[in-house]
């Protein structure tokens, strides 16, 4: 249930209050209209308290025990006096839509801790397999008062862009001993990684995790890093044993670090700000157009033109962007 008050899901987020939370989340995710003008109130009172945790998506190959992984780091950091956010989206149905949102039963003794928040959200049609409004999320979990937020992502390709475009330290999980070490991974995620980490380096896979780490520093060897302070490292961890996980922390803490002091990190959150509004403005320009009453009424005839082969796909596309002038010309006149 979603209080109607904005000030019961402002206080209550700022009190650190895990129930309000997710309720606030849950109206933040909310396609509903008459939810959206409490949603800008809310989020315009918490802005100024976000921005203060590291942000950290983590993706990985099908299979390379992503969840593990995250309850095994986020246990280490809660022993660190850290306070820590799960974002774990999870895949959407291409039929129904539905999602099996089974994040938490996955990490079982993490969101039993209550210096810790674990939140599913259905990845629905969005680029990358991150929920639309993950970004929104993050912000509301930073004023909650969570100095981690991790980014839990459905799985690797191309599409991962918006994982990266969201975080400051983009983390890919890989595994050894299955076949071609770099046949899982895309050159478009070595390009955007801050960091590979073999996972699953314990008992007898040790030697493959070496391995392996030494075929993907050989591969990022050759890769043009956009920041020449900073040259993504390999590493080898074990989310069972839970060794290597302070390395692979201190990685993230040097490369925070780095980038703060050469500015990079105050232009990239500026510039994901930038990227991430331009992107609503396309989707809520789209959206409006499509619920124009000419549009509506013309786009089932024109779409059957171009499927029988009466007109191109650009004829009409052209056609009902015409209305939008015709509309424009209509509304200069009339003032």
């Amino acid at each position: 249930m979603v209080e109607k008050d904005p000030k019961y899901h402002i206080e209550g987020v700022l009190a650190g209050d895990r129930k309000i939370l997710s309720k606030t989340i849950t109206l933040i995710e909310s396609a509903l209209p008459r939810h959206k003008q409490m949603t800008d109130e809310i989020m315009g009172s918490l802005l100024p308290h976000s921005g203060n945790s590291i942000r950290l998506g983590v993706s990985g190959v099908p299979g390379v025990g992503k969840s593990t992984f995250i309850e095994s780091l986020g246990l280490s950091l809660l022993e660190n006096e850290h306070r820590v956010a799960i974002l774990a989206v999870d895949p959407s149905s291409a039929k129904s839509g539905g999602s099996i949102l089974g994040d938490k039963t996955r990490m079982e003794k993490l969101s039993a801790d209550p210096r810790a928040y674990i939140r599913p959200s259905p990845a629905g049609k969005t680029l990358g397999g991150v929920a639309r409004k993950t970004r929104e999320t993050i912000l509301v979990c930073e004023a909650a008062g969570f100095d981690v937020v991790m980014v839990e992502t459905v799985g690797v390709g191309q599409s991962e862009y918006s994982v990266a475009s969201m975080v400051d330290f983009f983390l890919v999980l890989m595994l050894s001993g299955a076949g071609d070490e770099l046949q899982g991974i895309k050159r478009g995620i070595l390009e955007i990684a801050d960091a590979l980490a073999v996972n699953k380096a314990d008992g007898d896979n040790i030697k493959r995790a070496e391995k392996a780490k030494q075929v993907y520093e050989n591969a990022l060897h050759f890769m043009i890093s956009p920041d020449a302070s900073w040259h993504p490292p390999v590493l080898t961890c074990s989310a069972l044993t839970m060794s290597g996980l302070d390395d692979l922390w201190e990685t993230v803490l040097r490369h925070n670090r780095i980038m703060k002091k050469n500015g990079r990190f105050e232009r990239k959150r500026k510039q994901q700000a930038k990227d991430w509004f331009l992107y609503l403005l396309d989707e809520g320009i789209k959206e409006w157009f499509y619920q124009l009453p000419k549009v509506k009424k013309l786009l089932p005839e024109i779409q059957k033109q171009v499927e029988t082969g009466n007109a191109t796909a650009m004829m009409g596309a052209w056609r009902l962007l015409e209305l939008l002038e015709q509309s424009e010309s209509g509304r200069t006149r009339s003032n």
